[in-house]
């Protein structure tokens, strides 16, 4: 099974600066895919490219196995795009805007309306389908976005910061439809906010400075820095001294009575010690877990990876 999306060693430069460099990326059938990147990583310019909007210096892009560059028309047929600003008409209504769309993505005559119908059902916007979209509130002017990009049954679906800007009813409304469309398609989902990505997509792909830095499961980003924080609760717990003396451990932080943080070196094996120690020593532990980091600190720690 070939990839629905291979990018092979991207890059692009506006005038004398590389936007982006050597991007490399496979995308297989369904599933939302995280585009991570602080603003001005080069997101936006690898989305651009991938949809045909930008010819990029050097590399390839190949949709379904087609040379976006070598067959445009061919490749754009197979995906759908909403910028991060969704290219509406305003002065349409819902129903007079996606019929436009449904048209200028080639979508048979015979087979507009009902294209329109199913899109403005999918998306929750038909008992919208008289409203003029200048009327619309913000959550609403985006499932039309989303609309338009699924309107011709595209294989690839790309979203470019397609929460930006909603309230908090409104992202988990638009996150619940991306995860709907994302059973039969591929998605590329767009972000330069980490929880966003994190709620939804189980695979990504992290852009920093114009360079790929990070490209694995949700689960192996989270767990890109090694825990070296342990929480433990305990009812009869030692004196400071005696925890700060522990082989591995390199800080104690008593949060109250019963409850510790312990910092250690990430090569220790301080949980098997610690419960070994508590039953040794009448601790009695009641508790203990792992601190993960955050996915700021990884973040920050990639970019700063990147930097050096």
């Amino acid at each position: 099974m070939h990839p629905i999306v291979r990018i092979e060693h991207l890059s692009h430069k506006y005038t004398s600066t590389w936007a982006i460099r050597d991007i490399n990326i496979e995308i297989y059938q369904t599933g939302i895919v995280g585009l991570l990147g602080s603003n001005g990583a080069g997101k936006s310019t690898t989305m651009n490219i991938l949809c045909g909007v930008l010819n990029q210096t050097e590399g390839n892009v190949y949709i379904d196995g087609i040379d976006i560059r070598q067959q445009p028309e061919e490749a754009k047929k197979l995906l759908g795009f909403l910028p991060q600003n969704a290219p509406l008409h305003l002065e349409l209504t819902v129903e007079e805007y996606l019929t436009y769309c449904a048209f200028i993505r080639n979508v048979e005559k015979s087979k507009v309306k009902q294209a329109v119908k199913e899109v403005m059902e999918k998306c929750g916007v038909a008992h919208f389908a008289t409203r003029v979209l200048r009327n619309l509130s913000g959550g609403y002017k985006q499932r039309v976005g989303i609309a338009q990009a699924i309107i011709h049954q595209p294989k690839l679906v790309v979203l470019d910061e397609p929460t930006n800007g909603l309230d908090p009813n409104q992202v988990l409304e638009v996150r619940k439809l991306i995860k709907e469309i994302a059973e039969e398609r591929a998605v590329i989902f767009s972000s330069h906010i980490l929880s966003e990505v994190q709620a939804i997509c189980k695979d990504i792909k992290m852009i920093e400075s114009g360079h790929m830095v990070f490209s694995d499961t949700m689960d192996a980003f989270n767990n890109y820095i090694m825990p070296e924080t342990l929480l433990v609760a305990m009812d009869n717990p030692p004196p400071e001294e005696e925890l700060a003396a522990i082989p591995g451990v390199t800080g104690v932080e008593l949060l109250n009575d019963r409850s510790i943080r312990l910092r250690f070196k990430a090569s220790s094996a301080i949980s098997k010690q610690i419960v070994t120690m508590s039953v040794q020593r009448g601790w009695e532990l009641k508790e203990i877990t792992l601190e993960k980091s955050s996915l700021d600190e990884v973040f920050a720690q990639l970019s700063t990876n990147q930097k050096r």
